[in-house]
């Protein structure tokens, strides 16, 4: 990574909007450091990494009841991991800063999501991903009329045959996995080879398609196809 040293950050400019956010003295030192070099930089390195430790930590006990197989020394490696990525993507993000808040605020949120995302992996791991379509019954709205049931059971029948019809090979494992299955976003990234955004792209251009074919057909798909 090239180093740029930057003698004064007295402000930072916003590029989505024309005002000039002040960067707080605390802040401010904070950057300088980690865009010095020796052992200014060195510290401010291993300062923040203690801090984005703690986040992790923080976030890891938080998800702690959905991960009853992992003992102590998986949950301190998981933290560390965590601290270690988000650390890359500070470095990497500092020019992103924008001051709207304190810089350890700001990155605290990288070793949060860090976190998250190797908590849902370890509680996948080990797990085959259902990629077939295992949930169409959790589409299904309970307590119904019988002639809401009877719409609802024709519009899930729709469905399945749009899904089975429109979508390519990619599409349909993609979105039964995250839209049927529950699986998460970067659980499926991870087995899949690739990245959130690709799924992402991947599962909006099957929901259009899958909307345009119910639409064709005079039915809607409401919102069951969407992803939390």
């Amino acid at each position: 990574m090239k180093v740029i040293a930057a003698a004064t950050v007295p402000t930072v400019v916003d590029v989505r909007s024309p005002l000039t956010i002040a960067v707080d003295p605390e802040s401010r030192e904070w950057l300088e450091s980690l865009k010095s070099s020796g052992a200014r930089r060195d510290d401010a390195i291993a300062r923040l990494h203690a801090i984005l430790v703690r986040a992790a930590r923080f976030e890891i006990a938080r998800r702690r009841p959905g991960l009853p197989h992992l003992r102590g020394d998986d949950l301190d490696d998981i933290a560390n991991e965590a601290a270690d990525d988000a650390l890359m993507s500070v470095l990497r993000r500092l020019d992103d800063f924008r001051g709207a808040s304190r810089f350890t605020t700001w990155a605290y949120k990288f070793a949060l999501l860090e976190a998250a995302v190797k908590c849902r992996q370890r509680a996948w791991q080990g797990r085959e991903i259902p990629l077939e379509p295992e949930g169409w019954e959790r589409l299904a709205a309970a307590t119904l009329s019988p002639h809401a049931e009877a719409e609802q059971h024709e519009l899930l029948g729709s469905l399945q045959a749009a899904v089975a019809e429109a979508l390519t090979e990619h599409q349909r494992r993609v979105l039964v996995a995250l839209a049927l299955n529950g699986v998460p976003i970067d659980v499926l990234a991870e087995r899949l080879g690739t990245n959130r955004g690709a799924l992402y792209k991947t599962l909006h251009d099957a929901r259009r398609k899958l909307r345009a074919h119910l639409l064709a057909r005079g039915l809607a798909s409401d919102d069951w196809l969407e992803v939390s």
